[in-house]
């Protein structure tokens, strides 16, 4: 009998391993149809000066998301979304318009020695203006804030301090800056927000706090005083005018879905956002890196699957293809569609975000071959365990680390669209290639890009959906990630 057993055992073993070796050689036969000559040729196009940088909205981003669909389409993945490949939903884009306070009859305009910082508009009145020192607890314990302006001292970040005002039923705020640097660049950021605007997913209320923020020469000029001797309850007038103009743009994002088999009710969702920040002073930001070429990744790992399942080799769990729009304003993209699924989220097993995988940082100048991972193991220990196991035995990238740590000042874990999966615990992989002086700059173009990584990052995201797409059991998860807004 212990004969027979060990036989038993000994050929089951066999057969698993032989199985095993089955799906290595599955794996790395489809790995192989994503090359070199396929990612340049996608992200040439991607990146190129004619789809004008990709901006959320505008014609390039239109132009991206068409050639996207195409690319889908000509695999014949399904379009999941009521037929269509786009999942389309409408932002509100918000601008600062004309903005004035006369002061004491001198009339100052808006990005001159103010900034209109609120995106509510404000009638033209009088306002009442109560200065509370730097509108801390005790500056304002004995303040009735009710309709009017209370003028403070900035100390850093004020942001937090419009929302105890609002809370108290001011009308707005006077925000007296802190110094002449911090100044000009509150000016530098009103001067983006009247040329760009701000984007939002929710039509913005037209009710609200005012705020201007202004320097300490014309805070001295509205109370008559300098600061110095100015005293909590000090009371001035002055006469306020704001516009605000909302325009409604519809993008969308890009959805190619390939049914498993057994399994294919759970589902692996691949991301990258398509989208970059468009034309500034007439420069093309082209977006090579970021993200065209993790949405390069996508388009080929896309099509390495539907070979697969075209030769019988098919994935067990269904796999979602979803380039993004809105990455660059706000994660808005990924966050519509964690909002409005269109395959339920309890079923996704994961998300495997790449943004930003075709360069090399100043770190890494002495072994090309790594790439930054973040967020494998903070939901999902198996999930990390088996993304160590695919790099080693198939791609050997020297895995970094450095940006999943807790206390990164950086916060990466929230800056990209795996976040939004994140949040509502579906376990991540992030894949990104560290930053270098090229970010955000019109140099990000696709000569800058080194191929040859490019390919081997993008093998192991492959790999790595490979692994958790075919696997018996789903990925098991030991702990979801406490809820924090994007950084965004």
């Amino acid at each position: 009998m212990k004969t027979f057993f060990s036989t038993l055992f000994m050929s089951f073993l066999a057969v698993s391993l032989l199985s095993a070796q089955v799906m290595e050689k599955q794996a790395r036969k489809y790995a192989s149809t994503i090359t070199d000559d396929d990612l340049t040729r996608h992200l040439t196009l991607l990146a190129s000066d004619s789809l004008e940088g990709r901006e959320t909205g505008k014609k390039g981003q239109k132009m991206a998301a068409e050639y996207i669909k195409n690319h889908f389409e000509s695999l014949g993945l399904q379009a999941p979304v009521d037929g269509s490949y786009f999942q389309k939903f409408n932002l509100y884009q918000t601008y600062r318009g004309d903005a004035e306070m006369v002061v004491n009859e001198k009339t100052v305009k808006n990005l001159d020695q103010m900034v209109y910082w609120a995106n509510v508009p404000f009638e033209k009145a009088d306002i009442e203006i109560v200065y509370v020192n730097k509108a801390q607890e005790e500056d304002l314990k004995a303040i009735d804030a009710e309709g009017k302006f209370l003028a403070f001292k900035a100390e850093g970040q004020f942001t937090p301090t419009l929302k105890v005002l609002e809370d108290m039923g001011a009308k707005g705020a006077l925000v007296f800056a802190e110094d002449s640097g911090r100044m000009n660049m509150v000016l530098r950021y009103g001067q983006y927000y009247a040329t760009h605007g701000s984007l939002s997913r929710t039509e913005p209320s037209k009710d609200g706090l005012a705020s201007v923020v202004l320097y300490q020469e014309l805070a001295e000029e509205i109370f008559g005083k300098p600061l110095s001797e100015l005293t909590i309850g000090d009371k001035a007038t002055a006469e306020l005018f704001a516009e605000i103009n909302t325009e409604i743009m519809e993008t969308e994002n890009v959805l190619g879905y390939l049914e498993g088999t057994d399994k294919k009710d759970e589902l692996v969702i691949l991301t990258a956002h398509y989208d970059h920040v468009g034309v500034q002073d007439g420069k093309v930001y082209n977006g090579a890196d970021d993200d065209a070429s993790g949405t390069t990744a996508v388009l080929e790992i896309a099509e390495a699957f539907v070979k697969a399942k075209k030769d019988g080799k098919g994935p067990k769990r269904s796999i979602l293809f979803m380039p993004v729009t809105g990455e660059e304003k706000g994660l808005l993209g990924s966050a519509h569609y964690a909002d409005n699924p269109v395959f339920p989220l309890e079923n996704t097993v994961t998300n495997l975000n790449i943004d930003m995988i075709g360069r090399v940082d100043s770190a890494h100048m002495d072994n090309r071959e790594f790439v930054y991972l973040i967020g494998s193991n903070r939901i999902s220990t198996e999930l990390h365990e088996i993304s160590e196991a695919m790099n080693e035995n198939y791609t050997k990238l020297e895995l970094d680390y450095t940006y999943n740590a807790e206390d990164h000042p950086d916060r990466i874990y929230y800056r990209s669209d795996h976040w939004n999966f994140a949040k509502n615990g579906v376990p991540i992989i992030f894949y990104f290639n560290g930053t270098h002086p090229d970010y955000h700059q019109h140099t990000d173009t696709v000569e800058k890009i080194e191929f040859d990584v490019l390919k081997k990052r993008t093998d192991l995201v492959f790999y790595t959906a490979w692994e958790i797409a075919n696997r018996d059991n789903r990925l098991a998860i030991d702990e979801v990630e406490e809820t924090e807004e994007s950084d965004k």
